[in-house]
């Protein structure tokens, strides 16, 4: 499920996620089979099987968090604001009068063309 900000998983998602990666490092240590870790865990033994992967090559501080994927937001809230004030004047506002769909590429076009970025 994305998070509210637009993308990639909420903070209290990826806590929740990495504390499952974490439970798998004792069974690891104590070398019980991935198929019986991904059971108990509740979770595809691929993810398991890649965990394991990372663990024997980075250890438990391998399988912490990284922090959200992605880029930050190179828009402040006031230009965010900005922004979706002109995203609700339609896109005939903006120069498409073919259709009335916003794409990203025309998201795009229309942060470019009003603040200069890319």
């Amino acid at each position: 499920m994305r998070s509210p900000e637009g993308g990639g998983l909420s903070a209290e998602q990826r806590r929740r996620r990495e504390e499952v990666r974490m439970r798998a490092v004792d069974p690891f240590d104590a070398g019980v089979e991935v198929p019986c870790i991904a059971r108990e865990l509740r979770v595809s033994e691929k993810s398991v099987y890649q965990w394991h992967r990372t663990w024997r090559t980075g250890g438990r501080e391998a399988l912490r968090s990284r922090g959200p994927c992605g880029y930050g937001c190179r828009l402040g809230p006031h230009l965010q604001t900005k922004l979706a004030m002109w995203l609700d004047e339609g896109l005939a506002a903006h120069g498409w009068a073919d259709d009335q769909v916003w794409t990203a590429a025309r998201v795009r076009t229309l942060i470019g063309r009003k603040f200069h970025l890319s």
